[in-house]
């Protein structure tokens, strides 16, 4: 009974003392206060052949998470009237088998895609981020059952869709703020 008691109090102290002060959640959207809507063109493809809708589903991505984290931020798809917009080019786009079935045929793929991304203060003319390299990875499966086989490499690009948007969005609400904190 005693040792509860003093576990109890240790849990209390540890809960005032400010312990939890670390854990503490992002409130701001990182941008300048003065950015109320940002807009989200269609992303552009700079590699031959549109596949896979890659540029729309980047788009929808980014923009969905900017509505999910976006603390009240406004999204558009039209530049006009915005006061920021986000711009990305997809310019590349290739996946490579990097693991072998026992018959010789790729089982895992590595997708990667290569992008650009630049986030602009449309009332200042000011570039907020720009990162002309932005790279990202994922991997798929095929099954090996060819009765139940089915195209991953669709679901593989809506992954990659997602992480990137996470990616651009949390660069926005915790870089930025950091980067604007120290008057940089």
């Amino acid at each position: 009974m005693k040792q509860i008691q003093i576990f109890l109090i240790a849990v209390l102290f540890l809960a005032v003392s400010g312990f939890t002060e670390c854990y503490k959640p992002v409130t701001n959207s990182g941008l300048p206060e003065k950015i109320k809507i940002v807009a989200v063109p269609a992303f552009q493809f700079e590699v031959s052949g549109a596949r896979y809708r890659v540029e729309t589903r980047f788009t929808e991505a980014v923009t969905k998470e900017i509505i999910k984290r976006g603390r009240g931020l406004k999204v558009q798809g039209a530049r006009e009237g915005a006061d920021a917009v986000i711009e990305g080019t997809i310019r590349n786009f290739y996946f490579t088998g990097v693991l072998l079935d026992r018959d010789g045929r790729a089982r895992v793929y590595e997708v990667t895609i290569v992008a650009a991304v630049t986030i602009r203060d449309l009332k200042e003319n000011k570039i907020l981020y720009d990162n002309q390299n932005f790279i990202f990875r994922d991997s798929f499966e095929f099954s090996a059952d060819p009765r139940s086989f089915f195209n991953e490499e669709d679901p593989a690009v809506e992954r990659m869709s997602r992480v990137f948007a996470e990616s651009v969005v949390s660069t926005v609400i915790n870089g930025l703020g950091v980067k604007d904190k120290r008057g940089k």
